[in-house]
């Protein structure tokens, strides 16, 4: 990790003379002082002292200390201290994690599924902060009775995560073949769950003036033929739905986002391809997502990622943050060249 400060910033970079920019290099704990007019180095000093005790004590001296403090991950464990979730889907995938994530901040999270006796387990699991309640995101009624629960348990609802769905047909079939039952049953665990979900967090966050919600969207509503059509129609009307509601939610103090991961090896995800591609095991599976389906070289997009990007948005550090749609990672190459993901999943049809 590399921080960058100029010369006037601090007493603790003013180090080497002027028209000069000092960074420190916190991995390496050496400063090092580049000439803001030509980028030469103008000066290294090592601070060797410094790095001796940063090796016995963990800490740096004086200001120094002061200054790598300031990047210490202990003042962000309590970024949701006090904050009352309900996240639906939460018994497994990015769901639990969420969940996990937002217990490690301070939150009360009550995770709802329809997978009764894991979801009781990862919620045991959690410690007393966390509790489980069914919840069929089909149903309004469980919705609203989801809702209720965190409102009469905790006297508030802050963050609703809509983030349970289905995936529906796998394989991307063309329009004229398009099933509706299949479109329908997915549009109802996807979309309109999403809707209900706004609709019901609304109902108690707007008399309090303030409240989060968050939907699961994905790369695939804004990509064609990476997914089954009713999946991609589903998450691409969630994303609408979020950009009309945070419109309507911001004049009550009530922000609502969207997250859209790229692949990711979830259960759901795994389950998925074994049904198109019968016989593979699912260590197989999870290594083409998490190499063939990535877009971003040298790193592989995992659940926990998601989930701390759910914490900032649902913490006051994203107070002026609504309307916005997370995307994981969407390149020039995939929207020019058509999706690698198909191209990949192919090698199993041989």
């Amino acid at each position: 990790m590399r921080v960058t400060y100029r010369k006037a910033d601090s007493d603790a970079v003013n180090q080497c003379g002027s028209s000069a920019m000092t960074i420190f290099n916190i991995n390496k704990g050496t400063w090092r002082q580049i000439n803001s007019q030509t980028g030469n180095d103008a000066c290294a000093n090592v601070m060797d002292e410094s790095k001796c005790r940063m090796r016995e004590t963990g800490r740096a001296p004086g200001a120094l200390h002061g200054l790598i403090g300031s990047f210490s991950t202990e003042s962000y464990s309590q970024r949701l201290a006090g904050k009352v979730a309900v996240i639906t889907g939460a018994a497994s995938g990015i769901g639990k994690a969420t969940a996990t994530e937002f217990i490690r901040n301070g939150a009360k999270v009550i995770l709802t599924d329809v997978q009764d006796d894991v979801g009781r387990a990862v919620a045991a699991g959690l410690g007393p902060d966390a509790s489980y309640a069914r919840c069929d995101v089909t149903d309004e009624a469980q919705i609203a009775a989801a809702v209720d629960l965190a409102v009469s348990r905790h006297g508030r609802l802050d963050v609703l995560y809509s983030n349970a769905g289905v995936a529906g047909a796998m394989a991307p079939e063309p329009l004229a073949s398009l099933d509706l039952a299949d479109f329908d049953r997915v549009m109802s665990a996807n979309a309109r769950s999403a809707v209900a979900c706004l609709k019901h967090a609304a109902r108690v966050m707007v008399p309090r003036g303030s409240g989060c919600v968050l939907c699961t969207g994905s790369t695939t509503g804004m990509l064609g033929g990476v997914a089954a059509l009713p999946y991609s129609l589903s998450k691409a009307t969630v994303m609408s739905v979020v950009r009309m509601a945070a419109d309507e939610l911001a004049r009550s103090g009530v922000r609502v986002n969207a997250i859209s991961p790229h692949a990711i090896a979830t259960p759901l995800l795994v389950r998925s391809l074994a049904r198109l591609h019968p016989g593979v095991p699912d260590e197989q599976l999870k290594r083409l997502v998490e190499t063939g389906m990535s877009e971003l070289r040298g790193a592989v997009l995992e659940l926990e990622d998601v989930a701390r990007a759910a914490v900032y948005l649902a913490s006051d550090e994203a107070k002026f943050v609504t309307g916005h749609n997370l995307l994981w990672i969407i390149v020039a190459g995939v929207l020019a060249q058509g999706p690698q993901s198909q191209q990949v999943c192919r090698q199993f049809d041989h």
